[in-house]
């Protein structure tokens, strides 16, 4: 399994974590994994110590999943590196011109670690979106450094309808989906709405990985200091991926590196749900160890009995 450097980001992170609040939404159904005639579940679950580091060497025995807070059987174990296919979509808006080279340097961070089998696409987002390439998610990473160059500014953050882009275009890909999620403010104009943009990456079982960042910049008259989206946590937590909070620009590479990391050093597990009513449950995956921590999605819909 791929590990990373086993030093948390020099930033104030916050992780979310799988024993979190859930935040009750109107959740869309997630169609568990048909294989073998078998309803298999997948999680993918990253498992960090009291310190954040990523911990890469863990056996089946050492987790427990919970569905509904009865224990099942888990039928699926994986500790080697899966393929993803990603998003990497970033607020271009005004706020962020001072930064915008820091901002492309880490992003250029997180896609040279890609690996041979990952695929991605770039796109930003300010009045308008743009996902690049247009057509299908390519690994030639030389191609997604240079297609940064070509995203384009704007001033207003639609950061949900970026969101809902960026699953969008993850519609019918098969295996691990991520939308890496970066900005420096809130939404302030959209078409959809949060909870609408959770619900599309919930149905699609796209992991979100959400970096917000709150700095001071000048927009004009004054210098004003700007605050993320408080919805990025949520987003995060609820489908299994990590939220990173950062206070400095210089943080902005290690963290796209953090994220990286995390993704190539991700346990696969699955189980055979018990209870079939068709019906949205909770879900907890839990590591047997003292001192550390799982995360993953929150929640699926268990198939309907025949």
């Amino acid at each position: 399994m791929a590990t990373g450097p086993t030093t948390s980001t020099p930033a104030v992170i916050v992780l979310a974590t799988c024993f979190a609040a859930v935040v009750v939404v109107a959740q869309q159904p997630q169609t568990p994994v048909f294989r073998s005639g078998t309803e298999i579940v997948d999680l993918y679950v990253t498992v960090t110590d009291q310190n954040g580091r990523l911990v890469p060497s863990l056996l089946q025995e050492d987790f427990e999943i919970r569905d509904e807070g009865v224990v099942q059987e888990i039928v699926l174990f994986e500790n080697e590196v899966r393929p993803i296919t990603v998003v990497v979509m970033l607020d271009t808006s005004a706020s962020m011109t001072p930064s915008l080279d820091l901002l492309m340097a880490g992003a250029e961070q997180f896609i040279i670690r890609m690996l041979p089998d990952d695929r991605g696409k770039v796109g930003a987002f300010n009045d308008k979106i743009q996902i690049l390439p247009e057509a299908e998610f390519i690994g030639n990473r030389d191609a997604l450094i240079r297609a940064l160059d070509r995203l384009q500014f704007g001033n207003p953050t639609r950061l949900y309808d970026a969101i809902g882009a960026s699953v969008d275009s993850l519609q019918g890909i098969e295996g691990r989906k991520v939308a890496l999620i970066f900005t420096d403010g809130e939404d302030t104009q959209h078409q959809i709405g949060w909870r609408d943009a959770l619900n599309m990456a919930l149905r699609e079982e796209v992991m979100l990985y959400t970096i917000g960042l709150e700095m001071n910049y000048h927009n004009g008259i004054r210098f004003v200091r700007s605050r993320p989206d408080g919805r990025l946590k949520t987003f995060a937590e609820e489908t299994g991926g990590g939220y990173f909070e950062l206070k400095d620009t210089d943080d902005l590479g290690p963290t796209f590196t953090r994220v990286a990391q995390e993704l190539h050093s991700q346990y696969v597990l699955g189980f055979a749900p018990s209870v079939r009513d068709g019906k949205l449950h909770e879900l907890e995956v839990r590591v047997r160890q003292r001192g550390m921590t799982a995360r993953a999605r929150k929640t699926y819909t268990a198939p309907s009995a025949p």
